[in-house]
Order: C-alpha cells, then structure tokens, then sequence
C-alpha cells in the first residue's frame, strides 16, 4: 500500500484521481486550498465523496506555504506524490499573471523540495498541452521544442514546472514523470471549461458563445481513460519521463457543436465571437510513449463520453 499526497484533491481531475486510489487500497492525504475559481461548493461535494473513505484525510493546506509543507512531509512520511494542484486556464493567466506564477511555478518547487528530502519513491507533476502553444508538428509529441515558445503565462508557468522538475531528479536522483492532459472532461467536471459550460447553455437555451469558426481542434479526453494513465504513472517510477495523456483523436469546435446538440436534444443558440488571446488552433497528442511505457489505451469517443457527463449533469446539476 502506497502513503500518496495527492495535491488538488478537492478539485475535478484530483478528486478522481484520488477516488480510483482509495479504491484499490491506497492511503491518500488530500491537500487543497479549496480556493473560489469556481464554485467552492462543488469542491466541498468532492471532498466529502472521498472521506467516506477511511483510507482518506483531508488537510487545507496551501503548497506555497514551505515550512507548513516541510513539516507535513516529516509528520507523515509519504511514498508518493501526486501533484495536481494548480491555478488553471490560460485568459485568467494572461490578466492575472503573478497569481499564476507564485501558485503553479513556487508551490512546485516547494513539493519538489519536500518529496527530494523526505526520499520519495515517484512524484507525479502535472503539466498541460498547452506547453505546445501553436506547435504545426501535429500530432504532438513530448520531445517538440515548440514547448520552449510558450504563448501564455499559464503555458509559461507549467513549462517552467516541467524544468525543475528535472532539476530535482538531475540534482538528488528524484524520479518524475510529467503528465500533460489535453482537455480532460466528465463527471464533477471543470464548470468553466466548454464542456460543462456548453451543455449548461443548452439547458438553459442561452446562446453558446462560440469563438472564432469553429475549425480549431482539441483533444478531448475522458476522465476515466485519463485517470487510468496518471494511476499508472504513479506506479511506475522511470527517472524523468513525459507523457502525453489525451484521446489522440481531435474534435473541431464545430463537430463538439454538433455533439452537444445530440447528447442534450437540443437546438443551439450560437453567439459568434473573434478568436480569444492565447487560444490555440489544435491541440492533438501523440500517446505512443504513454501507451508503451503506461499501457495507456483510451476508449471513450466524444459521443459517448458527453453523454455520460450530459446524464450526470441531469442527474447532479440541472435545476428543475
């Protein structure tokens, strides 16, 4: 049995990830600030759901606090770590860039700093595709230098994660696996991201705010197929390894349109907007690393991942 601290744990891809370890037996200390980028309550919900746990604690702590981290890592003498706590989004990134740099670059270091002392076994970082900014090498793959050309502070920042973690293990033998998620989606999903927001407005019948022509792509991954290939990074220590984690099939703007129509019978209002700053037009993994070195094998298409979260979003969100 492992002793994981898995940051973020009140939060959408944490508190999955957390749950799948709980389920086969691991002791799981969650750590989150439970901070309002999106409603709290919704974190409050995810929280509760792992504490029926009795392998599961929760702690709010705040990653950038050192000496409280330091002292954490001494009282409870971790295995693993599974870093997920971040401040996410990239238009947030770009008005707020300091907030961005102190909770995603100095927490990092803190974690790295605390897990390189206390000896642990593997520390999971996560990273994001949007490191590959406006990379024309498609599909993407791990070792593009495109990675060095960052186009938002939030890029920026998980980039920069990304290298000190390497710093870590090159300096103190610290084994890190980077994970980069492309558009990750499901149950107790991100609200402000198009998946949960799309199908709110169709419910709601107010118009879908749909920016530049609807021909940008992205690579949409299931929560469940995403957590199965973190869970496996944890497992497998390598030294300092890259993943790609994403669906490998990418879904334009206009197809995702489509998609939302179908799995909330409903017809669409489209309000139609310029492109956004820092948007990128594609984003497309390579997972032929991750599925050798993880045995990473994602299955959910778009379709029937949006209809699973359309059931829990009736189920859980929709307001009669």
């Amino acid at each position: 049995m492992k002793k994981i601290l898995l940051t973020g744990a009140a939060g959408f891809i944490g508190s999955h990830v957390s749950e799948a370890l709980l389920k086969r037996g691991d002791e799981v200390i969650g750590i989150d600030i439970v901070n309002d980028a999106y409603p709290v309550e919704f974190k409050r919900e995810n929280i509760q759901l792992l504490s029926q746990s009795p392998n599961f604690r929760f702690l709010n702590q705040d990653i950038c606090d050192r000496a409280g981290i330091e002292e954490l890592f001494l009282k409870e003498g971790f295995t693993h770590v599974a870093h997920l706590a971040a401040r996410a989004g990239v238009r947030p990134s770009i008005q707020n860039p300091f907030l961005y740099e102190e909770a995603n670059f100095q927490g990092t270091i803190s974690l790295l700093e605390a897990s390189a002392k206390g000896k642990i076994e593997n520390f999971v970082l996560t990273s994001s595709s949007s490191v590959y900014g406006n990379s024309t090498r498609v599909p993407f793959r791990e070792d593009d230098s495109a990675t060095d050309r960052a186009i938002s502070q939030y890029a920026a920042t998980k980039k920069a994660c990304e290298v000190i973690g390497y710093t870590y293990h090159h300096l103190y033998g610290l084994p890190v696996n980077v994970i980069r998620p492309f558009t990750v989606y499901g149950s107790r999903g991100r609200p402000d991201m198009a998946p949960w927001l799309f199908v709110q407005w169709a419910f709601e019948g107010r118009p879908i705010r749909k920016f530049g022509d609807g021909t940008s792509k992205r690579d949409y991954t299931y929560i469940e197929d995403f957590v199965s290939g973190f869970v496996a990074a944890i497992d497998r220590p390598f030294g300092y390894e890259i993943f790609n984690l994403g669906n490998s099939a990418t879904v334009s703007l206009n197809e995702f349109l489509d998609v939302i129509s179908r799995v909330t019978g409903k017809t669409l209002q489209i309000e139609q907007l310029p492109n956004q700053q820092g948007d990128v037009q594609i984003t497309n993994a390579d997972i032929s690393k991750a599925r050798e070195m993880l045995s990473y094998d994602p299955k959910t298409s778009i379709e029937d991942g949006m209809s699973k979260f359309v059931s829990w979003y009736k189920a859980q969100r929709l307001k009669s």
